[in-house]
């Protein structure tokens, strides 16, 4: 059974395409017994973040793909065959592979970030709940949480704090130079949230405010940076106070309108507003960025930021990426033995049937009368004869065949290159 993956991400599909695909996490649990009813699928996990929408699953066959196309689709009500030019498919030591590297931060927007393996970590709680966890997928997010914690204490790629929220109070600075005089709303309470509000109090940002439906993490946030915390519905008394907004929730539709953005404008006299828009989909109406007095970025704006950084962490990546493909090849090597399993218990299975067989017929033997010496001889013949025929029908036919290559596997595997035969020393 392969292992299998598709999906698309930030690389594959612009914003507009991702935020569409994204399955909300109100709606995931759903989803997945909807998924767990497709047929022939054994096992399955689903990444769903701001920058990737992706499906790891064990199938029958690496074909089933189509299916989970399909089921995506459906569950984002979007047209059969919308997805196909941006997915990518992967099967066997590719999916492994790139499980790997997006869980430890070689594949994301942000080389090296943190966030995707507490992400990934979701997905594998996710698929566990939803009965989609087997033996395989549940070995092999464990060996990406281990590859993962690898990469981070062997390399230098996390010696730096580089993440989206960290190129956002980056570019922040770079417009406006000194940060502490001035006055920052943000939506949300997550980690993506949680991070921005510490960089800017790192910064020396003393006017925070957090925004949130739930109270209880705001404050939480908010008392971390020194700051308040207000009730979603008050954005837009804030709104005009504030010099920098970043968003990030998990709203479906946008939190933070054209409109009232132009009013905070007129309120604040038009005065330049920063705006950092980290939610797909997204948080303020895109239509935003056309008022003359806004500057409006989304995730996808931030990448000349983030390519610096990727740039200051080439050479730890370098050394992630080939921890990376020793531990692919490591975890398929285990999957490989998992395809003999069954052919050594029928070998073993055999083999005792056979002795059991040929012990019966030396006891009876032996309750005739015949001579114990000559009913041991004759047991041993029999036997020995009986479990080398197979093998040696095997190693005729190699030969034959003119196959030097399983000729000389099968005779390693055979131990015929020793020459000491003394197997009772």
């Amino acid at each position: 059974m392969p292992v299998i993956a598709l999906g698309l991400n930030h690389q594959s599909a612009p914003l507009d395409i991702r935020e569409r695909a994204v399955i909300p996490a109100d709606d995931l649990e759903a989803a997945m017994a909807r998924l767990a009813a497709l047929p022939s699928l054994h096992e399955a996990a689903v990444l769903s973040t701001c920058n990737r929408l992706e499906v790891y699953a064990v199938v029958d066959d690496a074909q089933q793909g189509d299916a989970i196309q399909q089921w995506l689709e459906q569950e984002r009500d979007l047209p059969t065959g919308w997805m196909t030019p941006h997915l990518y498919r992967l099967s066997g030591p590719d999916a492994v592979h790139h499980l790997l590297r997006v869980a430890a931060g070689l594949d994301s927007l942000v080389l090296g970030e943190p966030q995707i393996l507490g992400q990934a970590k979701l997905a594998y709680r996710s698929a566990a709940q939803a009965g989609l966890l087997g033996q395989i997928l549940d070995r092999l997010f464990q060996h990406a949480f281990a590859v993962s914690k690898r990469v981070r204490h062997e390399t230098a790629i996390g010696a730096h704090p580089v993440s989206v929220p960290y190129a956002a109070v980056t570019l922040a600075r770079q417009i406006f130079g000194d940060l502490s005089t001035l006055r920052t709303l943000l939506i949300g309470a997550g980690e993506m949230i949680e991070l921005v509000a510490r960089h800017f109090h790192e910064q020396g940002m003393r006017q925070i405010t957090i925004a949130n439906r739930s109270a209880a993490p705001a404050r939480t946030i908010a008392a971390e940076c020194h700051g308040q915390a207000i009730p979603l519905e008050a954005i837009a008394d804030h709104l005009p106070q504030a010099d920098i907004v970043v968003a990030c929730t998990g709203s479906d539709t946008p939190i933070v309108s054209h409109d009232i953005v132009a009013r905070a404008l007129r309120d604040r006299r038009y005065q330049p507003m920063f705006m950092v828009d980290l939610a797909v989909p997204r948080d303020i109406e895109p239509r935003t960025e056309q008022l003359r007095d806004v500057y409006l970025y989304t995730v996808d704006d931030l990448r000349d930021v983030i390519d610096r950084n990727i740039r200051s962490r080439a050479a730890a990546a370098a050394e992630g990426e080939a921890l990376v493909a020793e531990q692919s090849a490591r975890f398929m090597d285990w999957i490989h033995t998992l395809a003999a399993v069954e052919s050594i218990r029928h070998f073993r299975h055999r083999g005792e049937r056979l002795r059991d067989m040929e012990l019966a017929r030396a006891n009876r033997e032996l309750a005739s009368g015949q001579p114990p010496e000559a009913v041991l001889d004759a047991l041993a013949r029999r036997l020995t004869r009986k479990l080398l025929h197979a093998p040696t029908i095997g190693l005729r036919d190699a030969a034959r065949d003119g196959e030097p290559d399983t000729l000389e596997k099968a005779r390693q595997t055979l131990g015929l290159d020793n020459d000491d035969d003394r197997s009772g020393s």
